[in-house]
């Protein structure tokens, strides 16, 4: 199966389950922060009373809970992205303060009750979603249930489809564990995400001619077939954390594995990286995301790759203005970042990319990979880095402030000023879904990294 633009159509932010019930908008650290150069107190921290109110959207539902991933109106109801969730995890740790780390431990610990009590598996496994909260679905069918259901298992995302595991999800989940692991000391955060680790070297390791590790599995326990550039520059760091965290070579082995694709992925001659393959024998060409230029520079630090940041920086440039067709940006407002993908550039705004889903706009902002870009160019440190990454934050501090009114968590009203929407228009990805503007757990995660310069990939 293969996306608009002849990549693979499933990523760790689509659908990787069996069957959807309705149309929906899917979607799917360390580091410390330089006192001086710290983004407006005001600005991070109504970014991290969203990600409490994500938090606690559900009062009722007990202790053991998830963040809701988007404002409800994006139209998935509880549902808590195992992705996510682990930024939220990494986000809290690098700038919320003791807060932040008791809520990091609390959501470490939801992630582990999920691992220790899937419905249909023991062996270490995520799903890609969970509900969080009750909600009556769109056929009628009542959810009542929070992450934990009624019979004591985790609540997995069945309405939706969101029933797989993908190495990338399982990936950042892991990362988000030994950074907990670190932070605490505590040894059931380091035991769940080795469990992680040696999910994904069962599940994934392949000995196809590019290498690397596959994508991960269905609701139905399939295998996928693709090999993701992002999946396994995750797994660089994971790897190399667990390889630091437990002494033990064998990761070393497996980070060398997934570097071994990562690397494979170059082309010299533009200087950015392919988004993978589809059989583990032939490279896709086409789209060319911006999470496998800014993640690999993240994760590998190396200076013959930087030039994957100018890539990014330049080829998927966009500014988004009120005239532009499709744009949902109010009048007298304007954005500039990064898109998705070389895709996104090309999409056809003349026509909706799905049933019920808005034209796309080519110039949409898609503020997760805007941070992305941000941090990574701190990281960097080359001539203008950090003057372009500020302009970039600031772009993004602009739209917490101005996009994304009147939104709800479980029916109650957001605080104003609070949350990044995922994107400053809709946008098409080129992968098969799309982003919009509902404020976004993952987006407003990547804003505090890329704020306090906390590069969650770093061994």
């Amino acid at each position: 199966m293969t996306g608009s633009q002849g990549g693979p159509a499933f990523n760790r932010r689509a659908l990787i389950g069996t069957g959807l019930g309705a149309a929906v908008l899917i979607a799917a650290g360390s580091g410390t922060a330089r006192a001086a150069e710290r983004a407006p107190a005001s600005a991070r921290s109504r970014a991290q009373g969203f990600l409490a109110a994500a938090m606690d959207a559900y009062p009722d539902q007990g202790p053991t809970r998830l963040a809701q991933s988007y404002t409800d109106q994006a139209g998935l109801f509880s549902t808590a992205f195992t992705y996510d969730n682990a930024l939220a995890i990494l986000a809290s740790l690098a700038c919320g303060g003791g807060d932040g780390r008791a809520r990091a431990v609390a959501l470490g610990d939801a992630l582990l009750f999920a691992q220790a009590n899937d419905p249909g598996y023991d062996d270490g496994r995520l799903r890609q979603a969970y509900n969080v909260g009750p909600y009556t679905f769109y056929d009628g069918t009542p959810q009542p249930d929070g992450l934990v259901r009624a019979d004591g298992k985790a609540n997995i995302g069945r309405q939706f489809g969101f029933t797989g595991t993908a190495v990338g999800d399982m990936a950042w989940a892991g990362i988000a564990l030994a950074a907990l692991a670190r932070r605490t000391g505590e040894r059931r955060f380091l035991s769940g995400a080795v469990r992680i680790g040696e999910w994904i070297d069962r599940t994934g390791r392949t000995d196809e001619p590019l290498g690397g590790f596959k994508f991960g599995v269905n609701g139905a326990n399939e295998k996928l077939p693709f090999t993701s550039t992002e999946h396994n520059t995750d797994l660089i760091g994971l790897f190399g954390q667990l390889a630091r965290l437990t002494g033990d070579r064998v990761w070393l082995e497996r980070r060398s594995v997934a570097a071994e694709f990562v690397k494979k992925m170059w082309e010299p001659s533009a200087g950015f990286f392919y988004t993978g393959t589809n059989d583990g024998v032939t490279i896709n060409k086409a789209p060319v995301p911006e999470d496998t230029q800014t993640w690999t520079h993240l994760a590998l630090n190396s200076r013959a790759y930087g030039r994957s940041l100018d890539w990014a920086a330049t080829e998927l440039a966009v500014l988004d203005t009120p005239d532009r067709p499709n744009s949902t940006v109010p009048e007298g407002q304007s954005y500039e970042g990064v898109t998705f993908s070389s895709a996104s550039l090309l999409a056809n705004e003349g026509a909706p990319i799905a049933d019920g889903q808005p034209r796309p706009d080519r110039n949409g902002v898609w503020f997760e990979g805007t941070a992305h870009l941000a941090l990574a160019l701190r990281h960097r440190q080359a001539a203008g880095d950090e003057k372009r990454a500020r302009r970039l934050i600031a772009s993004i501090e602009r739209a917490q402030d101005l996009l994304g009114a009147n939104q709800t968590f479980g029916g109650k009203a957001v605080a104003a000023r609070s949350g990044v929407v995922s994107a400053s228009s809709p946008l098409d990805t080129g992968f098969g879904f799309g982003y919009y503007p509902y404020r976004h757990t993952g987006a407003t995660a990547w804003y505090l990294l890329s704020a306090a310069r906390s590069n969650p990939l770093k061994a």
